[in-house]
This record gives structure tokens, C-alpha cells and sequence, in this order.
């Protein structure tokens, strides 16, 4: 039997997720690994979606500006510098984990990598932080191997994470993912997928729950980007045995 904690896209919420971890005892208040994460009585699973703030407001605190200027390079510098800090904190802590904390490959991880679409936040703000031909500059190669060893999908027990849905073409952040509504809407237009697709549960993120995290018991998926509510999801899961609670902060 094994506890799995699940949380949604970060996006720079980096407070938001330091106070996940510690409220389920993965991290001390030391910041630090517990032995239940680190003997693997817990794992945690992250659906992707570590970099790029989910608005203004968020970049314009990294900078330490009153507003964010995305045309200003200097701002796009400082705002890639304040996500490279975190990103290595964050490396060191789940390098200590011996891999029973897992992240999920994101769409704007991968953007961050290739730099091969344009993505924004919902209010039109480019993410450009990790575009040197845009003035912004590129993660670190260190940090970039990490990133690319992240999988697309992760299974305990039979219980399905990835990013954006449970079919292997919603794990491949192409044209067709960008421009196929079914990758924001099928959660609630074609629940059945996830059983379609083999899976017992499906946790996935990258569609923001406004109002908190979504689960549906009937067709057995949760939708769980919603770590600005400070919200996760907490399993207990062994091949006989599932059970769920939403939790918060």
C-alpha cells in the first residue's frame, strides 16, 4: 500500500507548493525530504507545468516591479533568473526523494525547451523569459536535461497521471494538441476516455479548475490544476484498493 499525493500545474507557485509539501509531511520544516517520501511510503506525482507565472501580476513580483513589462529584456532576464533559482532548489530537493517524487512532462515545460510556440497567459502576456531570440535567455543546460528526462505519463496501481488527458496523443504537445479542443474540454465532453483508454483513475491538470479541484467518481478521473486554491489530491492505492480525498491548505 502506498500514499500518493498529486498536485497540479505550478507555474511558479513555488510558496503555494512548499506549503503542499509540507502539509503532507513530504517536506520537514526544513524544507527537506521526509523518511516517509524517501523510504517511498509516499509518492507524489507533479502533472507538469513547472515554469512560465500564470499571469501579470505573478512576473511582476518576480521582477520586484510594481508592473511587468514584457517587451523590456532586462524584465524577461530577471523574470527566467527568479524561475532558474527555484527550478534548482526544487531539483536538489527531489533528487534527495530517490525518485518517489515524479514530474510530469508539461506543454510549457516543453515550450521552455524548444521554444517552438507561442504561449501566454489567459490575459495575452507572452511567456517570451525563455526566448533569447525575444531578448530572454535559455535554461541552463543542466537544468534543461532535467526537465527532459520528465515522462509523460506515470502509473501506480493502475491509477493514470499525465499532463492533459489519458490518450497518448494528449501526451504529444503538437499542432494537433494546440488546436484540438478535445485537449481542454474532453474531461467533461468525453469522460468515458479514461476507461476507453485502459485506465482505472486519471489525474491530469493543464485545464485551470477555477473553482477548486474537480473529480469525477463516475467515470473515475480528477482534474486537478488547482494549486492556486492550495489544493491536492491524496490517495491510498494498492492493486485491491483506491481511495481519494481533495485536500487544501
Amino acid at each position: 500500500m502506498i500514499k500518493v499525493v498529486g498536485i497540479g500545474d505550478v507555474h511558479g507557485m513555488w510558496a503555494e507548493l512548499w506549503s503542499v509539501l509540507r502539509a503532507t509531511s513530504v517536506a520537514s520544516p526544513t524544507y527537506e525530504p521526509t523518511d516517509a517520501v524517501v523510504s517511498g511510503r509516499y509518492r507524489v506525482v507533479l502533472v507538469g507545468d513547472l515554469v512560465h507565472y500564470k499571469d501579470a501580476r505573478a512576473y511582476a513580483a518576480a521582477v520586484s516591479a510594481d508592473t511587468y513589462d514584457p517587451t523590456d529584456h532586462d524584465h524577461l532576464r530577471r523574470a527566467a533568473r527568479a524561475q532558474i533559482r527555484e527550478l534548482y532548489r526544487f531539483r536538489d530537493f527531489v533528487d534527495k526523494t530517490h525518485g518517489h517524487l515524479q514530474i510530469i512532462l508539461g506543454n510549457h515545460d516543453e515550450a521552455a525547451l524548444l521554444h517552438n510556440y507561442d504561449l501566454g497567459t489567459r490575459g495575452g502576456l507572452k511567456h517570451d523569459e525563455f526566448r533569447p531570440d525575444r531578448g530572454g535567455v535559455d535554461l541552463p543546460e543542466d537544468l534543461a536535461a532535467w526537465i527532459r528526462g520528465f515522462p509523460r505519463e506515470v502509473v501506480h496501481h493502475g491509477v493514470h497521471f499525465a499532463h492533459a488527458g489519458p490518450t497518448p496523443g494528449m501526451q504529444v504537445f503538437d499542432d494537433f494538441f494546440y488546436h484540438d479542443p478535445d485537449t481542454k474540454t474532453w474531461w467533461y465532453e468525453k469522460p468515458q476516455l479514461v476507461r476507453q483508454a485502459g485506465h482505472r483513475f486519471g489525474v491530469y491538470g493543464h485545464t485551470v479548475m477555477k473553482d477548486g479541484i474537480y473529480v469525477d467518481k463516475d467515470h473515475a478521473l480528477a482534474m486537478i490544476d488547482a494549486l492556486a486554491h492550495r489544493q491536492f489530491l491524496e490517495m491510498i492505492v494498492t492493486d485491491e484498493r483506491l481511495d481519494y480525498a481533495v485536500s487544501q491548505v
